[in-house]
């Protein structure tokens, strides 16, 4: 058919704002703080293959490869298979999900009869089982890291509702009421996308709606392409480097490398280091996620949509049984460590194609911390994603004490934890001084957390990076600083591992410091008033920026 370019218009823009909507009905529905704090989930909506049109403004990290995550269950149950009711779920990573406790649901959205797409969503659960509460630091396979739920068919009526895979589900988990009230969040929301749909068909028609839904992702496909175009052809190489297994102390390497051509890349990660028995291991999934984040971010700006014609012109390889495409039963829980590694590794290769588009590294490490406490009434369970510091680029600093690109949740208030929880509180949570990377523009602030344990048998889990290498500055900037974890008890300064897990007792303080980002260009470049700036802010002590900021004193 030959569609209006104003009903196109209409139609594109409201599934997008559609997308959205789904994304605020899953937070505000939420029951967890993972998920209604930090909002640590996502949603969009897809066509009738499983290819996406539209997306909230959440995690993208989930969405990347969410049109991998539905087409397993497709294979298995075709669209023409499908009743009312039903729904698909799927989160094992190694068949398109990411790692267990980001569980996918797509709802089938029906219009006369007929599917005519899928509204989606996924939510990082509190709790799926596994062998600890939360988090299982040290996990040697998938299986001890908690219910793995492979790509399948369920029906609302039938199965959930009281019904069998909710009492499964159920009766697998620490945290049931938290857990299962997640879950109706994630179907509350498709129920959104499936109605704001359904009203779009109502007023332009199903033949408008499917139109418009090709038509956008061509569109997403045209764009990128000639933002590729602009790129000077050539290979180009970029290597990152994980602190650790969590075993051992040596350094896990992941390499980039970019083959632009035209107008499309290839994104190649042969190179990399092969998986390991510990939970860093990168479900391919993830691993087409940040490669494709870190492609869009450089080389595209913000208008262009992220659907499944954004994904046509690039293409993602890794060997297979490498830590960015591993084998099963490999453990994956901590999977973003080394997809942010995957991530660094393509944005210097880009930094030698584009440099003037690429800013330093930041601290690009979600950090997890959990902590666990077993009481008369049951498990109480607290999982906070945080991030760090920004690195600075050619023209700004880097943002302060916020989560980094590929997660994008929430620092999760002091106030809804004191509220949540009696088994610890927020002891304090501040910007950290020189933390960041000195330069031109400098890094983005890092930032402490610190628990104080109001319980004995109480457990602190967590697993971070760049406790050994900081981020890496650009164009003559130094390096963020280095995180740290570690127990106050008392007089007594005991330090945690960044892959681990411990006990605690009660009347500890458990400090996390999240470090900095990367600064971008020489720091005698730098304009003294915003040297003075930071000092004024605290967030530079004076010492240091005598030692790097000689043009501050030679204006004063």
């Amino acid at each position: 058919m030959t569609l209006d370019p104003i009903d196109y218009a209409v139609i594109s823009q409201s599934l997008q704002a559609a997308a959205r909507e789904m994304g605020v009905k899953l937070i505000r529905s939420a029951y967890s703080t993972i998920l209604r704090e930090a909002r640590d989930g996502s949603a969009a909506l897809l066509d009738r293959n499983g290819d996406v049109i539209a997306q909230a403004e959440l995690i993208p990290m989930q969405l990347g490869p969410i049109g991998a995550t539905i087409k397993p269950c497709l294979e298995l149950h075709p669209v023409e298979t499908l009743q009312e009711g039903d729904f698909f779920i799927n989160n094992d990573p190694f068949a398109g999900g990411q790692h267990l406790q980001d569980v996918f649901i797509f709802t089938p959205i029906w219009v006369a009869g007929e599917v005519v797409g899928f509204s989606a969503s996924v939510a990082h659960h509190l709790d799926v089982g596994g062998g600890s509460a939360g988090l299982t630091a040290e996990a040697t396979d998938v299986i001890a890291e908690g219910l793995r739920i492979p790509p399948s068919c369920w029906n609302m009526d039938r199965d959930w509702n009281g019904g069998r895979l909710e009492r499964l589900v159920a009766h697998n988990i620490r945290v049931p009421d938290q857990t299962i009230g997640d879950f109706n969040a994630q179907f509350a929301a498709n129920a959104m996308g499936a109605a704001r749909v359904r009203q779009l068909c109502e007023k332009y028609g199903v033949p408008a709606l499917m139109e418009t839904m090709r038509e956008l992702q061509d569109y997403s496909e045209r764009r990128v392409r000639a933002a590729i175009a602009k790129v000077p052809d050539g290979v180009y190489v970029g290597e990152a480097v994980l602190d650790d297994d969590g075993i051992g102390e040596e350094a896990i390497p992941i390499r980039a490398t970019l083959t632009i051509a035209g107008e499309s890349v290839a994104i190649d990660f042969a190179g990399s280091a092969p998986q390991v028995g510990r939970n860093i291991n990168c479900p391919f999934s993830s691993t087409v996620s940040a490669a494709l984040s870190a492609v869009k971010s450089v080389l595209t700006s913000a208008d262009i949509p992220f659907n499944e014609g954004l994904k046509r012109p690039i293409t993602v390889t890794a060997p297979y049984g490498s830590i960015v495409n591993p084998k099963p039963p490999a453990p994956v829980r901590a999977r973003m460590l080394s997809a942010y590694r995957a991530y660094d590794a393509v944005m210097k290769a880009l930094a030698q194609a584009v440099p003037e588009l690429v800013p330093a590294l930041g601290f690009n490490t979600t950090t997890v911390t959990c902590l666990a406490h077993l009481g008369e009434n049951g498990y109480a369970v607290h999982l906070e994603p945080m991030g760090g510091g920004f690195g600075g680029s050619r023209g700004v600093d880097g943002c302060d004490g916020v989560d980094n690109g590929l997660s994008n949740c929430a620092n999760t208030p002091v106030e809804a934890l004191d509220a949540g929880y009696r088994f610890f509180r927020i002891h304090s949570y501040e910007l950290a001084p020189d933390s960041f990377g000195q330069g031109a523009h400098r890094g983005g602030a890092g930032f402490y957390r610190r628990y104080e344990i109001l319980a004995d048998k109480v457990t602190f889990s967590m697993y971070s990076d760049h406790f050994r290498h900081p981020a890496e500055g650009f164009a003559g900037g130094s390096p963020g600083v280095l995180g740290h974890a570690r127990i106050l008890r008392g007089k007594e300064v005991i330090p945690i591992a960044s892959k681990s897990a411990t006990a605690v007792r009660k009347g500890d303080i458990v400090e996390v410091l999240l470090g900095g980002g990367g600064g971008y260009g020489r720091p005698e470049l730098r304009n003294p008033v915003d040297v003075d700036r930071d000092v004024a802010d605290g967030l530079l002590l004076p010492a240091t920026a005598g030692r790097w900021y000689p043009r501050r004193e030679a204006a004063e």
